[in-house]
């Protein structure tokens, strides 16, 4: 089992230290950036249960209506023979049920790309998230208490 200092927080529970503490999406990992919980514990977790070949994990919580630093919103692209004979279907569940405790938790939305290598071979490409358009995101009380938690 991971440490608890990977544990990922309850929304509720997380404190401002904590968000101002972690940063932006980067698109790879810098030594010099402050550590990443959420996205470490995922990438750990699928490593561990589904020995991909081919993995990203990307935080796209910068994306959407939530504090600087969060990590609620990701996009992993998981290439692993494991998939093999699965459906579309039975790959997502074998994913979800990986981060199910995370998911749970503190993961608001995660897409999800479950390859085999073969299919990767033919099409290595990521796909691209659409632009957030939730209703928080519009809402002008939300914008001020976003405003509010970072000062």
């Amino acid at each position: 089992m991971l440490s608890t200092a990977l544990r990922c927080l309850r929304p509720s529970s997380c404190t401002l230290a904590l968000s101002r503490q972690l940063a932006h999406h980067r698109p790879h990992m810098d030594p010099s950036s402050p550590p990443r919980p959420v996205e470490t514990t995922i990438r750990t977790k699928l490593t561990q249960a589904l020995a991909p070949e081919h993995l990203e994990v990307i935080n796209e919580s910068h994306m959407h209506a939530v504090p600087p630093g969060s990590e609620s919103h990701f996009r992993v692209l998981v290439v692993s023979p494991q998939f093999e004979g699965l459906s579309l279907l039975q790959r997502h569940r074998l994913v979800n049920e990986t981060l199910r405790e995370e998911l749970s938790t503190c993961v608001h939305a995660l897409a999800i790309q479950a390859k085999t290598p073969q299919q990767w071979s033919s099409n290595p490409s990521l796909a691209k998230s659409p632009p957030c358009m939730g209703g928080s995101k519009h809402d002008d009380t939300m914008t001020e208490k976003l405003k509010a938690g970072r000062d």
